[in-house]
């Protein structure tokens, strides 16, 4: 899903904390190594991780790596490049910067500035703008937060999701544009993606705004299963307008159902006559 593939972040970052700690008794002094190559093999003697670069500079506790390139073959495979990366060997803290790219097996994609994973507290974090793009989605905002053991991630704020689905009906694409404020929080086992704070979605010539919008999504086919919007939720329909506490919009048979003090708005005649809902 609109994934910020999690699970793929994870992988690809642990591989490079996974490295040996060189002995430098003189922190002053930079060990260099050219052509850097480690692989780390699982049970069985199968392989499990590689990591390469460029160079390889090591100065007290840091090893700093040009033109990274790591693979994850155990799992969910993936590949993480980046044009620098350095890694603490005291903490086991990562910092991966410039044109970091994560790439799963099954295509899906982020792109951010820099990264970091903080060994400590199992997070990966970036404060820079991020992209997560899959097969129906595209997403973009500010800031990223991973806890890998979960399998959730958090885009921080200024979220834009650009979404594709396919009308069960006609067989016929739909176009699906979600923004907020921030939090967006995505859920991959729930197949679920949670937007807060000034919502507002535009699906099918339909404008939804709420204080939070909960996505849920097929799990075999990725197409849009049913959106619920809750807390001051109004429905724009052309001229016609629809307030209510909650709304649920169910993909299937694309209906829309208001609850808690629903009130209606509708224009029944001329240019802006309602649709159904």
């Amino acid at each position: 899903m609109m994934t910020t593939r999690k699970t793929a972040l994870v992988t690809a970052v642990v591989l490079l904390a996974a490295l040996p700690v060189w002995a430098d008794e003189d922190p002053a002094v930079t060990q260099q190594f050219q052509g850097f190559h480690l692989e780390g093999y699982g049970d069985g003697g199968k392989k499990a991780w590689d990591v390469t670069g460029d160079t390889a500079d090591v100065k007290g506790s840091t090893v700093s790596i040009t033109n990274v390139d790591a693979n994850s073959y155990t799992g969910r495979e993936a590949n993480i490049k980046s044009k620098t990366g350095s890694i603490n060997q005291a903490t086991g803290d990562v910092e991966l910067k410039k044109d970091v790219v994560i790439t799963t097996k099954e295509g899906s994609r982020l792109q951010t500035d820099t990264l970091r994973w903080a060994k400590d507290k199992d997070l990966i974090t970036t404060q820079d703008p991020v992209k997560v793009t899959d097969k129906n989605m595209v997403a973009t905002g500010q800031g990223l937060t991973a806890h890998p053991s979960l399998n959730t991630a958090q885009m921080n704020k200024d979220v834009t999701v650009n979404m594709t689905s396919v009308d069960k009906k006609t067989g016929k694409p739909e176009k699906l544009v979600i923004t907020s404020d921030g939090p967006m929080i995505l859920n991959q086992k729930k197949h679920k993606a949670t937007f807060k704070e000034n919502v507002v979605a535009i699906y099918e010539g339909r404008t939804l705004k709420a204080d939070k919008v909960d996505v849920y999504v097929q799990p075999e086919t990725e197409d849009l299963q049913r959106i619920v919007c809750v807390g001051n939720v109004t429905i724009t329909q052309g001229e016609n307008t629809s307030l209510s506490d909650k709304a649920i919009y169910n993909a299937a048979d694309q209906t829309m159902t208001l609850t808690g003090r629903p009130k209606l708005i509708l224009i029944t005649e001329g240019k802006g006559k309602i649709d159904s809902l």
